[in-house]
């Protein structure tokens, strides 16, 4: 599913095509947590749905965490 978010680091907003379904969206918007919803989503893939903030938006404002 083609998912599009507006980061909110930068304003831009991107569209990524996600293994995701409908179902599981209404899920989560109903107050299920995002990890069980989406066990197959990275942690980039669900950081991306919640805020609209890319890995790489992320590395740039914080680093590599090293």
């Amino acid at each position: 599913m083609k998912i599009s978010r507006t980061s909110m680091f930068t304003g831009v907003t991107r569209f990524v095509d996600l293994p995701i379904t409908e179902e599981q969206l209404e899920k989560w918007h109903a107050g299920a947590l995002i990890q069980q919803v989406f066990p197959h989503l990275s942690p980039d893939e669900r950081k991306f749905l919640m805020t609209g903030i890319t890995a790489e938006e992320w590395e740039e404002a914080f680093g590599d965490g090293d």
